[in-house]
């Protein structure tokens, strides 16, 4: 018996989840395969989403038509806005998620999408025919056909996980590793190499002195993750804690170091610089004497909490006397042990734009086995691959994204043109174009191009074409209204600001850091006239996007005149023009990484680290004859 697909998606994480939804809502008939149909889009580390520039990212998500957002949105259990003392190019969402009903809500949208089925089982081996992939065989022998394979195994390719000396195998705890896949891919010349990741003790609430930590509540304003006009904070809101280590626990700890897989030899693979373990921060920094914990609920009513900032790899009766030294702690009661797993990945240079492999056709690989770390990096990917997928199957342009245009454009960028030689993870220091990238106006920059595609929805449409047309009134209202000073120069002086001298344009009064729309309006009663025309639901939103283009108008105008200029070097595609062992005035470190990357365009082959301004030049004058 013969089963048939356009597209098959192995992995149901974040980025499995959201390949598999994109090539279904775009008309592919899509198998989603997994190995526990009960784990779908599980967090296997922290149950949170977001956090400094991978919120844009779930914001990206989202605005493209995609699911973590509104998944996030409807389990979340705690939600900041980070960096709120920064511009709001800093500002990054944050929430803590129900672990469980994550899950179950993807679950229920998955098996609601039209054209998307699913099947339990393990990926083995890949069916190639000429170059191509033509489908996958599972473990149970069953032979599945499809037109384009996304590949999205996280850490479950030849996992192996590590507590003190005791290995097991497995993608996460209680849980097998996937085998077979990478051996045959690097019998096909495709690169691998090993990662290490790692996650923390789970303890039990009924155990902690809570009295002994700082509480951190979350916020209550209209901020969410999807650009929707959703339900909001459907759960109860739930504060996490923190608190720190002291001497008598880093003391503990140095005792374990000799057993310490990640210091005796036995891990070797690479781990992530910046997410250490506790054991990697008392060695690279052993003159601190403390280190911040952050005590985190795993759901609304369990009793289970993460503990963010301990996640280690030392025998387990040295994690529980180490914890047990914290005075909050001391009474500790665990669920499971913190561990380390290493996993295979592959070198993301081998990839297109699209995350399709360049040796084998038809075949993407997104999320960890990219060389990522985080849900959010994961989500990103597996929606570019999953729209890409499709495509292949169906025809059309492929779909890439620029680095002026999205998070999500960097993040891939960055991978297939630089490699990794950590687990990478997303900031907004590696967006040199974060005042265009911020998460309040990823609907702006995403939705019309998803629309167009055929991803977001009318509806969605719809709603960002009301908000441009408010957003903008507001801003051309702001920007003509003259004001007097007799007329303001009071509530001026009550918010602290200087009078003015003269009359002047509102949007003149609005660039004060003291001023903000709504205190404005509170002075001008025409402005509140018109933000009263607002649908009350989304005035918030609509206010704050507004303000924010008028405040930072300048910045963003420069900013968008540095992009436009580097997109010019965009558009001179290089790729099959050059051979560049030929081109002797080239460095020898020059032919050796064009010739592995062959970049698609000047601008990608500038960014190749080890490419210099001379090289560039060079091929510049080349093109030029």
């Amino acid at each position: 018996m013969t089963f048939n697909y356009d597209v098959i998606v192995v992995g149901a994480g974040h980025a499995g989840c959201e390949a598999a939804a994109a090539a279904a809502n775009l008309g592919s008939k899509t198998l989603l395969i997994t190995m526990d149909m009960n784990k779908i889009a599980q967090m296997s580390c922290n149950p949170a989403v977001g956090g400094i520039a991978k919120g844009q990212i779930v914001r990206e998500i989202d605005a493209l038509g995609g699911y973590m957002g509104i998944v996030t949105d409807r389990t979340a259990i705690q939600f900041r806005m980070l960096n709120r003392s920064k511009g709001p190019a800093m500002w990054s969402p944050r929430a803590q998620s129900d672990r469980a009903r994550f899950i179950e809500c993807w679950r229920g949208i998955l098996e609601n999408i039209p054209n998307l089925f699913m099947w339990q089982d393990d990926v083995r081996e890949l069916l190639l025919e000429d170059g191509e992939v033509r489908g996958v065989r599972t473990g149970m022998n069953v032979e599945f056909r499809a037109k384009a394979v996304v590949l999205t195994n996280g850490t479950f390719l030849n996992g192996l996980m590590h507590i003190g000396k005791t290995q097991i195998r497995g993608g996460r705890i209680a849980e097998p590793a996937s085998t077979g896949l990478t051996e045959q891919l690097r019998s096909l010349g495709i690169r691998t190499d090993r990662m290490k990741t790692g996650t923390p003790v789970r303890i039990d609430a009924r155990s902690v002195h809570f009295e002994e930590m700082t509480e951190q509540p979350g916020e209550n304003d209209f901020h969410q993750f999807s650009y929707l006009d959703t339900e909001r904070r459907r759960l109860r809101q739930l504060s996490c804690w923190t608190t720190f280590t002291n001497e008598a626990c880093h003391a503990i700890l140095r005792e374990g170091l000799p057993d310490s897989p990640l210091y005796n030899g036995q891990i070797k693979s690479i781990g992530p610089r910046y997410c250490p373990s506790i054991e990697t921060k008392i060695v690279t920094f052993a003159d601190k004497p403390q280190h911040q914990l952050f005590l985190e609920p795993e759901g609304e009513t369990t009793r289970e909490y993460y503990l963010n900032g301990f996640s280690s790899s030392l025998p387990l009766d040295i994690q529980l006397r180490a914890l047990q030294a914290i005075p909050a702690f001391r009474d500790v009661q665990i669920y499971r042990p913190g561990y380390a797993i290493e996993y295979d990945f592959f070198d993301p240079t081998q990839l297109r734009h699209t995350l399709e492999v360049k040796q084998i056709r038809n075949l993407f690989f997104a999320g960890q086995i990219n060389g990522t770390t985080g849900y959010e990096e994961a989500g990103g990917q597996g929606l570019v691959a999953g729209i890409n997928a499709h495509i292949n199957c169906h025809g059309g342009e492929p779909f890439t994204l620029r680095r002026d245009e999205a998070y999500i454009g960097v993040l891939i960028d960055d991978l297939v043109t630089k490699g990794v030689d950590e687990p990478y993870r997303m900031f907004t220091s590696r967006a040199e174009y974060r005042i265009l990238l911020r998460q309040d106006n990823a609907d702006m920059r995403l939705t019309e191009r998803s629309y167009q595609l055929g991803l977001a929805t009318r509806s969605r449409y719809d709603l960002l074409e009301e908000k441009k047309t408010i957003r903008d009134a507001i801003v051309r209202f702001v920007e003509n209204y003259s004001v007097k000073p007799a007329y303001i120069n009071n509530g001026l002086e009550r918010l602290g600001t200087t009078p003015l001298t003269h009359g002047c344009k509102l949007v003149d009064v609005l660039l004060r850091p003291q001023i903000s729309l709504t205190n404005l309006a509170e002075l001008v009663p025409a402005l509140q006239v018109e933000l009263d025309k607002v649908p009350a639901s989304r005035k918030e939103e609509i206010v704050e996007a507004a303000e924010i283009l008028m405040k930072y108008s300048g910045y963003i105008k420069r900013e968008q005149i540095i992009a436009d200029k580097i997109n010019r070097l965009e558009n001179i595609r290089i790729k099959g023009r050059f051979d560049y062992n030929s081109i002797q005035s080239l460095s020898t470190e020059a032919r050796q990484k064009l010739t592995r990357i062959d970049p698609e365009t000047i601008a990608q082959a500038s960014r190749i680290p080890g490419i210099s301004p001379n090289d560039i030049n060079i091929l510049l004058v080349l093109l030029g004859r």
